[in-house]
């Protein structure tokens, strides 16, 4: 969770700080529907690195919008979910495909 300290004055600048980068946006899509683990989600996210999947998820997870689970097998594995704050982000992804669709349309047909 940010800090009151850290929190912008305007509303839309919280979200644009907390999940405003378009690889955030692409992890909470893979979350929706099931917990991954880093190389599920790596395979499932084209063109992000490891590196910034991992800072990504590092900081998603200190935002409260991930849980990561660490599962004691052998090898360890590492497996995020969405939160349920980060479940409550799903009617502003649900508007941004709607939108980006139409948008797509509008394009198609003109």
């Amino acid at each position: 969770m940010l800090t009151k300290e850290e929190l912008p004055p305007c509303p839309v600048a919280t979200c644009f700080q907390l999940f405003g980068n378009k690889w955030k946006i692409y992890i909470i899509q893979q979350l929706i529907n099931r917990p991954m683990g880093f190389n599920a989600l790596h395979r499932a996210i084209p063109g992000i690195s490891q590196k910034v999947l991992s800072s990504n998820l590092k900081e998603m997870d200190a935002a409260g919008l991930i849980t990561r689970t660490v599962i004691p097998e052998t090898p360890i594995r590492t497996e995020y979910a969405l939160s349920e704050l980060g479940h409550s982000l799903m009617p502003i992804i649900d508007s941004l495909v709607e939108w980006g669709t139409d948008y797509q349309q509008l394009v198609r047909n003109s």
